[in-house]
């Protein structure tokens, strides 16, 4: 009888120490996987006492809590993660949730415009997502309609997020499109996982583009010549250069190339064609992203601008082009960095890529 008891406490004991076993693998499974910034600069990232700490630009603080009832440290505006419904303003924004997989959190979004994503077209078609109306002239009634935990803001855009407020939502800035290195940028995935839920994809997907990146840079760091590059084209009388710290001059140096503009401005200035001509006359290659009605050709080249055929990647046909009519180059490239920057490559290094690399944003104006 002593032999039988003494069984059953072994028994009860085993059960108790799986139970607590599974409550500790229950309560790590429930763990949030840490988040570490490393090229971006626009947000911040602290883990305390079980919330999480977000800092965006000079101004904006967020408390990330599971618990609605936790007590954030003053300044804070507490959000309740993982939010369910969310607005987006930007392709950019737009570009984290896709590759995420995550459209089921966005209920509405500013515009339809050369969207190419076959499953956000549908759902807006559908009425699970919602168009608000352009930057400055939202319709409120519909953002509420949408239902949103929060709404991701761009604030270089035209704004109209006073009215907004009104409606008591948490307005949450992203800032990626002021990132200068082009990892930066990408690397806010992990800034809207956080919001979703999704840390540990965020950091694996992120990891990838960051690995993919660096290889290839590293193979373009080692090149013996590197051509130069200019940028943009004539609109409305004034030439749009970006400057030598930009995101896009960063790429063209990590790509085995020098652009034309050294200086230290970051988002550019407009130029008269003749100032532009004096950088860009001799570069041996010419990038143009623009919106063309049909297939571009150096003949809409020169017709748009008579005194293009005067640049040398005019005259030896060293045009690099992408039709954002054709391409979803906002909508997915910012969390494509890696894929951007082997174009370029091909392009300017085509030793470098596989002979059969097909590009996927830019190519060479034929």
């Amino acid at each position: 009888m002593k032999k039988l008891f003494g069984f059953i406490v072994i028994a009860l004991m085993l059960v108790a120490c799986g139970n607590n076993g599974n409550k500790e693998n229950d309560a790590a499974s429930e763990t949030i996987d840490s988040i570490a910034v490393k090229y971006a600069k626009g947000f911040t990232v602290r883990d305390s006492a079980g919330i999480r700490l977000v800092d965006v630009g000079n101004k904006d603080r967020f408390a990330l809590v599971k618990d609605e009832n936790a007590t954030v440290p003053q300044g804070y505006t507490k959000v309740k993660v993982p939010i369910k419904n969310t607005i987006c303003m930007t392709s950019l924004q737009l570009s984290n949730f896709t590759i995420l997989n995550a459209h089921d959190v966005v209920k509405g979004i500013t515009s339809t415009k050369n969207l190419f994503d076959k499953d956000i077209k549908a759902r807006v078609k559908e009425g699970k997502i919602v168009k608000i109306g352009r930057e400055g002239e939202f319709d409120n009634e519909l953002v509420m309609a949408a239902n949103p935990d929060v709404i991701f803001i761009s604030p270089s855009k035209r704004g109209g997020y006073e009215s907004i407020k009104e409606t008591g939502i948490t307005l949450v800035p992203h800032l990626g499109y002021k990132e200068l290195d082009p990892l930066g940028q990408a690397e806010w995935v992990k800034f809207i996982g956080m919001f979703i839920g999704k840390e540990k994809e965020a950091n694996e997907i992120f990891a990838g583009i960051e690995s993919r990146y660096n290889e290839l840079k590293e193979k373009a760091a080692k090149v013996a010549e590197r051509p130069t590059v200019t940028s943009g084209e004539m609109h409305y009388g004034n030439w749009h250069a970006v400057g030598g710290k930009n995101y896009l001059a960063q790429i063209f140096r990590d790509a085995g190339a020098n652009y034309v503009i050294n200086d230290d401005e970051e988002s550019g200035e407009d130029l008269e064609f003749e100032k532009m001509y004096a950088l860009s006359a001799n570069a041996d290659y010419w990038r143009i992203l623009n919106s063309y009605d049909g297939d571009f050709s150096y003949e809409a080249l020169k017709a748009s601008e008579p005194r293009n055929e005067m640049l040398k990647a005019f005259k030896e046909r060293k045009v690099i082009y992408c039709n954002m009519k054709q391409t979803p180059y906002y909508e997915i490239e910012p969390v494509k960095p890696d894929v951007l920057l082997k174009d370029l490559i091909a392009i300017f290094h085509p030793e470098l890529v596989e002979k059969d690399y097909q590009p996927t944003f830019y190519k060479l104006l034929k």
